[in-house]
């Protein structure tokens, strides 16, 4: 019979990353900080425009212009992006493109 280590038991620790990185809060916190512009994608399709003025584990209240504010739980969220920033495949589109001429229509509009 072997002898183990008092400190030393049969199941090993896992190497799983953690559940919450806490990310998700310091980025809410700074967007509704500095009142940024976004855009709420829902998993239904439709997208709203606001800035995130609270926030808490199960929900996020979206603030508009003009339009009656939101709350808006977090599961029924697809992706928030932030207005103006370009995404990544038209920052690619972007950077690549000539140099328009304003006579010329542009055949990807």
């Amino acid at each position: 019979m072997a002898i183990r280590p008092s400190g030393e038991s049969n199941f090993r620790k896992s190497n799983r990353p953690a559940e919450d990185t806490h990310q998700e809060a310091a980025y809410l916190k700074e967007l509704g900080e500095k009142q940024r512009p976004v855009r709420v994608k829902l998993l239904d399709g439709e997208v709203l425009c606001g800035w995130v003025e609270y926030y808490d584990r199960r929900m996020i209240r979206l603030t508009r212009d003009g339009a009656p504010n939101l709350f808006i739980f977090k599961h029924e969220i697809a992706y928030i992006a932030e207005e103006g920033a370009p995404s990544r495949g038209n920052a690619a589109r972007a950077a690549s493109a000539p140099d328009s001429d304003p006579d010329v229509a542009d055949p990807r509009k």
